[in-house]
């Protein structure tokens, strides 16, 4: 029987329209998304998050600056945009332009506007047990897995993939959710041994078709986050042929990707809640 598909898109649609509903309850959300450069897929993908905040009533801000634009500029940017009272998250697109230092202008977010989650601050709560902003595709990830009534507690997990954005988070989360996690990468050796264990998989590393259906136990959960455009289209890290083996997988596309949106939605209401005080945020 062919595994349930796990409607990133359907399940997106929901959420989107439950923080539509808190952003009029607060009244307003402010969301500053910072692009520099031209990099084509990140004019794409911040399109796109702007669009989704408008249609949520979210007040979005799409600042931009030129590729040419010096350290100096985004950090005195991320800076204004920390002090402003109508901002209530930051989020600045990645990846920078070579001249600038990435973790400099990230870790220059304030921690409380970080809505990508990825602030030391942030991180470490994560590992503490204690997450604040979580990144968006990991907190995507666990949604899809409730939503489908699959609880981690106690089964395998294995993690493809060991970015601070993704890789990391996700099995930080799957952790705290009493799974017991393998976490594999480029230097994993017998990489289909590991994945064969796994009652859930989360295959994010940009290798198209790297996870096979002999690969896959029978009936486990398969969550394909990693996305790579080729000549013959979008391709995952899950080869098709997996729906034939697994008991639940995501598309490719249409199912981590609109979650990710979603969720950092989500995020920049959770954002606003933390700078009015209903939801508590520890002192720095």
């Amino acid at each position: 029987m062919p595994a349930t598909v796990m409607d990133g898109t359907a399940l997106a649609a929901e959420i989107r329209a439950g923080v539509a509903r808190e952003v009029s309850e607060l009244g307003h959300v402010g969301l500053a998304t910072v692009l520099v450069g031209d990099d084509p897929a990140s004019h794409v993908y911040i399109s796109l998050k702007h669009k989704a905040a408008v249609e949520a009533g979210i007040d979005a801000r799409d600042v931009r600056l030129p590729q040419d634009a010096s350290e100096g500029d985004v950090l005195a940017l991320v800076d204004e945009l920390n002090r402003d009272d109508e901002i209530d998250g930051v989020l600045v697109q990645l990846p920078l332009p070579a001249q600038i230092e990435e973790t400099r202008v990230t870790y220059a977010v304030a921690p409380q506007k970080d809505v990508d989650g990825i602030h030391p601050v942030n991180a470490g709560n994560l590992y503490l047990g204690t997450p604040l902003h979580v990144p968006a595709t990991p907190a995507g990830c666990m949604e899809l897995l409730a939503a489908h009534g699959i609880d981690p507690a106690g089964e395998e997990a294995i993690v493809l993939g060991r970015s601070e954005i993704v890789g990391r988070p996700v099995a930080m989360l799957l952790l705290q959710a009493h799974a017991t996690v393998t976490m594999c990468h480029s230097r994993t050796q017998d990489l289909a041994s590991h994945v064969r264990r796994g009652d859930i998989v989360v295959a994010a590393v940009g290798v198209p078709g790297i996870v096979t259906p002999e690969m896959v136990k029978p009936g486990a959960a398969v969550l394909d986050v990693g996305l790579t455009r080729t000549e013959a289209g979008i391709r995952g890290d899950v080869d098709p042929a997996v729906a034939e083996v697994a008991g639940h997988l995501t598309p490719m596309p249409g199912g981590t990707g609109p979650m990710t949106i979603a969720m950092l939605l989500r995020s920049s209401v959770k954002a606003a809640r933390f700078r009015r005080g209903v939801l508590a945020y520890p002192s720095l």
